[in-house]
C-alpha cells in the first residue's frame, strides 16, 4: 500500500524527473529525424508504383501501423540481437537506448510515409503538367511545385504524429532506460508515493506538449503564410479587374 496522499511532494517530484528529460528528448529527437528519412523512403515506391518494393512498402506500414508500440519495443530490443548474432554481430552490450530509438523511428516512418504520400497525391496533378510545360524538368517540378504545397498539408499529421511519439517514450523504461519515468519508478520504489509521482510525469508531459503545440502553430502559420497573402489579395484582384471592365 502507498502513503498518504502529500501533494507538497509534487514540487519535489518535478524537478527530479526534468534531470532525466534530456534523455526522453533525445529519444524523440533521433527516433523524429531517422522516422522522417525512413517516411521518405517508403513513400517514394507507393507514390511511383515501383514493382516489389511498393508492395512491401505496404505491408511494412500494415504491420507497424496495426501493431502497438510496446510489442515493437519488445520485438526489437529482445529479436534483433537474435536476427544479427548469426553473422557474427554482438548486441548484448548495447545500450537500451539505442533500442529505443530504432523502434520508434521504425515505428514512425510507416506514420510519416503515409502522410507524406497522401499530401503528395493532395497536390493538382494540372500544377505538375504545367511545369513540365513551362520546361521544368521532374525534379525540379518536385521541388519546386509539389513539395512547397506538399509540405502545409503534411505538417499537421507531422506535428500529430511527433507528439504522439513523445507519449510513447513514456514506455522506454520498460527495457531498462532511465529516461523522465523510469526516474518515477524508482521514486516510487524509494517513498512509495506512486500517485504523486504520475501527477509529477502527468504536468510535465503536459507542459512539454502545450510548448510544442505552441510552436507549431507558429511553424504552421509561418508555412501558410503565402497562401494567406493570396487569399488577401485574390478578392482586391478581382475588384480592379471589374473596375476596369466597368471604366
Amino acid at each position: 500500500m502507498g502513503k498518504s496522499f502529500d501533494l507538497s511532494l509534487v514540487l519535489d517530484f518535478v524537478p527530479e524527473l526534468l534531470r532525466y528529460l534530456h534523455i526522453t528528448l533525445i529519444v524523440l529527437g533521433g527516433s523524429i529525424v531517422l522516422g522522417l528519412v525512413g517516411g521518405v523512403l517508403l513513400a517514394v515506391p507507393r507514390l511511383y508504383r515501383i514493382p516489389v518494393l511498393s508492395q512491401l512498402a505496404t505491408l511494412y506500414v500494415s504491420f507497424m501501423r496495426g501493431t502497438p508500440i510496446l510489442i515493437k519495443l519488445f520485438l526489437v530490443y529482445y529479436g534483433l540481437p537474435e536476427l544479427l548474432k548469426p553473422i557474427g554481430v554482438d548486441l548484448s552490450r548495447t545500450d537500451p537506448l539505442v533500442f529505443v530509438i530504432v523502434t520508434y523511428a521504425l515505428s514512425d516512418a510507416a506514420s510519416f510515409a503515409e502522410i507524406f504520400r497522401g499530401a503528395v497525391r493532395s497536390v493538382d496533378k494540372g500544377q505538375t503538367e504545367a511545369a513540365y510545360a513551362a520546361g521544368l524538368t521532374t525534379f525540379q517540378s518536385f521541388r519546386r511545385i509539389v513539395v512547397p504545397q506538399a509540405l502545409i498539408v503534411a505538417f499537421p499529421n507531422m506535428a500529430n504524429t511527433l507528439i504522439g511519439s513523445l507519449k510513447d517514450t513514456s514506455l522506454a523504461f520498460s527495457i531498462g532506460v532511465m529516461d523522465m519515468v523510469g526516474r518515477g519508478q524508482t521514486l516510487i520504489s524509494a517513498t512509495s508515493h506512486a500517485l504523486e509521482v504520475y501527477i509529477s510525469l502527468s504536468v510535465v508531459y503536459y507542459v512539454i506538449v502545450l510548448v510544442l503545440e505552441k510552436g507549431f502553430a507558429v511553424a504552421e502559420r509561418r508555412l501558410q503564410r503565402h497562401e494567406r497573402k493570396k487569399e488577401v489579395r485574390g478578392p482586391a484582384v478581382r475588384a480592379e479587374r471589374l473596375k476596369r471592365i466597368a471604366g
